[in-house]
């Protein structure tokens, strides 16, 4: 009893120390907010205050796979070896299993043994394990082998495992917590600032602005002078009523919304600057009541009526256009049946005949604007539908020509079709792109003298064969080449427009239906134009293959091969459901994600042939992330996007995207466009400019009939350049394209070492470039072959 006594004052600081050390390392824990920093500091300090000779902490995600592993002195050769361990996914997956309490195995190899599994890189001889838990959820697992001094574990030690696990469990459900709330903030806040509707939080103790909208701060853009801000702003704003009043914004009524719990619905008020700018908008006010009642905050809402002003001049042009189309047959039709219905007993049956024919010619007429009508209204509202099957461009174009010359047109031109013999077949609704020359036929006429020849050229270019036709006419002035697809462009007014416009934006709407693109050239006026549009060439398959490809669906792979997988990114989960469900009908595996920002995570895991990318996702664009994330330079992207305006196309397709798709899209076209993207980066044919020749398949390049040899960053440099032929290539898009490692760093130098290195094997230096075209401070340049030509 003695030796006890003297023994207890020292059981006693030991026990003091330790609660001490305990405490310590809870404050540690608790000091922190990062979740693998919290782990870390547990298994630590769990390990430190049992003994062990060495710990680890993992944790699963709510679907029971691991998310963390870390470790406390493990080296790094023990943690290579655990991990490269075949059995060690089972061994985790039984322990797990097992783990509905506290887990000791006092013989580790005798236990791997019984179970089945090798003892591999286990040199542990016991094990304890203890499992994380929440609410009755499994959040993970804590590890230890056994102590450095070799005791068994105390039940005071199990004790102090379980603590650290609670606060591991408790850690985990708050990161967790803390992660759905962010992701509900994050949507939230996407959805707001990609609503339509422009939002505005007022805070209404202060009457200050808390945040703002995109589609807000657009709508204030216009009223803002540089410089100003919107608070500064809102002082010399003045709101004018329906009923004439117009008071300061400050003086407003809406503004002492802030302090009643009255809402306001669908107020007409137009904002207004004193320099005479102003915005008419549609009003709504909701206020946020806190828990005790009181008006905490004020959510504003604005619909700029802009829109919907251009809508209704829009309508009400198009009317003119319909009118203006209609009464030209109506006027001939009822001139012919007034005469013949006053023609006296001697009126000739031939003359009679003649206006019998006029009467149905007109009558033809107008079931084809009806049928122009219709297939606008299709067009506009993306479910226009084309039935693609291979046909020979020859037959297509002879056929056009002769529907064109048979239905008296033509007034005295004569159409030259230059054609090269070996083109492709192409896949093609027949009857739509015969209907798409006709137009293209009937413009060049009618802007063309009398008896000057329209020309008809075609050439394949990639996967698409691109037909032209060409007229000696008045020209077209650069400043109208932008509008001229659109169909609202006045009544008989348009610049080049078929019925004012209305039939080239039908050719527009089918040629893009088919997948392809249609576009106008012109010197200016008194140049003559040529509108060249392209189709998909045939894809080469047989049997069961074709007759999906005839059908408009993707081609799958040969039985036993995956399909094309497909990832589409977009915030709008509508539009990811459409997409998904059309591309799973036309046989792709699709991928659809709403969140950019795992983008390269995703890509690299999944590893799709395509990526649809919106253009407008929530902190970002599609645009920004074709030069942030590396691994989309590797795959075609195409964009669909609501916003359709030429210059914002063209800059996505200089950003090296594939495609561009304009919301409301058909299954038709989207997948028409797939399979054209997909076709053009398998079958790429050969480059040729001045004696130089790529061939992609063997990786071949010669010049003048000698073979180059080059590295293959030197032949990745000429690849993406031969490729973008006619684009400048930006030293980034260089590095990111041609080099296999790169870090996000633009480094000019790298790139011009290897560039100068190409044209010497090239036979050429800077001064005398052919082949690689300095722009200087952008990157470089390869002429394109025709332009070239």
């Amino acid at each position: 009893m003695p030796h006890d006594a003297a023994a207890l004052p020292h059981r006693t600081e030991a026990e003091q120390e330790r609660i001490s050390s305990l405490c310590d390392a809870i404050l540690r824990i608790s000091a922190s907010l990062d979740l693998d920093t919290v782990l870390q500091e547990i298994v630590d300090s769990a390990r430190a205050l049992t003994g062990a000779a060495k710990g680890a902490i993992t944790t699963v995600d709510e679907r029971g796979r691991p998310r963390h592993f870390l470790t406390s002195r493990v080296t790094r050769e023990e943690l290579r070896q655990i991990t490269d361990w075949d059995d060690g996914t089972r061994l985790f997956d039984r322990l797990t299993a097992l783990g509905e309490s506290a887990l000791k195995i006092p013989d580790l190899p005798a236990f791997l043994r019984s179970h089945g599994f090798s003892t591999g890189p286990m040199p542990y001889r016991a094990l304890q394990g203890t499992p994380i838990r929440h609410r009755g959820n499994h959040l993970g697992f804590l590890f230890f082998c056994e102590k450095e001094d070799g005791r068994e574990y105390t039940q005071e030690d199990e004790e102090v495992l379980a603590l650290f696990a609670s606060q591991a469990a408790t850690a985990i459900a708050n990161a967790r917590a803390y992660r759905d709330e962010q992701r509900a903030r994050a949507r939230l806040e996407a959805l707001i600032d990609t609503s339509p509707f422009g939002v505005a939080v007022l805070s209404a103790a202060t009457g200050t602005v808390v945040s703002l909208n995109r589609e807000l701060r657009r709508i204030l853009q216009g009223l803002r002078t540089p410089g100003q801000s919107i608070e500064q702003l809102m002082q010399v704003m003045t709101a004018r009523q329906t009923d004439g009043r117009e008071v300061a914004l400050s003086e407003f009524s809406l503004m002492n919304e802030l302090s009643t719990a009255r809402t306001v619905r669908n107020e007409e008020i137009a904002l207004a600057v004193p320099d005479g700018r102003s915005v008419r908008t549609l009003v709504n006010v909701t206020p946020i009541h806190a828990s005790e009642g009181r008006v905490e905050s004020v959510v504003v809402t604005l619909q700029d009526l802009a829109p919907f002003e251009e809508l209704e001049q829009m309508r009400t042009e198009f009317l003119a256009i319909v009118s203006h189309e209609l009464r030209t047959p109506l006027t001939s039709i009822k001139g012919s049946t007034a005469t013949v219905l006053a023609a006296s007993p001697e009126f000739a049956p031939a003359e009679m005949l003649q206006f019998f024919r006029i009467i149905d010619t007109q009558a033809n007429n107008m079931s084809g604007l009806i049928g122009d009508l219709l297939d606008a209204g299709r067009i506009a509202t993306g479910t226009l539908s084309v039935s693609p099957e291979p046909s020979d461009v020859a037959a297509l174009v002879d056929r056009a020509r002769n529907t064109f010359l048979s239905g008296g047109r033509g007034r005295g031109h004569r159409i030259l079709v230059d054609l090269p013999p070996d083109l492709p077949r192409v896949m093609v609704d027949r009857q739509r792109i015969v209907q798409v020359m006709n137009n293209l036929f009937a413009n060049a006429a009618t802007h063309a003298p009398e008896s000057t020849p329209i020309q008809v050229a075609a050439r394949q270019s990639g996967g698409h064969v691109a037909i032209s036709v060409s007229d000696r006419g008045k020209g077209i002035p650069p400043e109208q080449l932008p509008q001229l697809f659109a169909k609202h462009t006045g009544a008989g007014d348009g610049p080049r427009g078929v019925r004012g416009g209305l039939g080239l934006a039908i050719c527009k709407g089918l040629v893009e239906a088919h997948g392809g693109r249609i576009r106008a050239a012109s010197g200016g006026e008194g140049q003559g134009a040529r509108f060249t549009f392209t189709v998909p060439v045939t894809e080469a398959v047989d049997g069961p293959e074709a007759v999906a490809a005839t059908a408009g669906r993707a081609v799958a792979l040969r039985q036993g091969r995956e399909s094309v997988r497909i990832l589409v990114v977009d915030d709008d989960p509508q539009t990811l459901r459409y997409v998904r469900d059309v591309l799973t009908a036309a046989g792709y595996t699709t991928l659809s994600k709403g969140d950019h920002r795992e983008l390269s995570r995703v890509i690299r895991a999944e590893k799709p042939q395509l990526v649809l990318l919106d253009l407008m996702l929530p902190g970002t664009d599609g645009i920004q992330l074709m030069e942030e994330v590396p691994e989309l330079a590797d795959l075609p992207v195409i964009f669909i996007s609501a916003y359709g305006r030429d210059e914002t196309i063209a800059r996505a397709l200089g950003a090296g995207a594939a495609d561009y798709i304009v919301k409301p899209f058909s299954p038709t076209e989207l997948t028409a466009r797939i399979r054209a993207a997909l076709r053009g980066r398998t079958e790429l044919p050969p480059f040729e400019l001045e004696g130089l020749s790529i061939d992609y398949d063997r990786r071949r390049v010669t010049v003048a009939g000698r073979r180059l040899k080059l590295t293959a960053t030197e032949y990745e440099v000429l690849r993406v350049l031969s490729i973008n032929a006619g684009r400048v290539s930006t030293y980034r898009a260089l590095l990111r394209q041609a080099w296999s490692r790169y870090d996000g760093h633009v480094n000019p130098k790298l790139v011009h070492a290897v560039v100068k290195r190409l044209r010497h094997k090239l036979g050429e230096d800077g001064g005398e470039a052919a082949y690689i075209l300095n722009e200087r401070g952008i990157g470089y340049r390869m002429p394109a072959p025709e332009e070239d030509a």
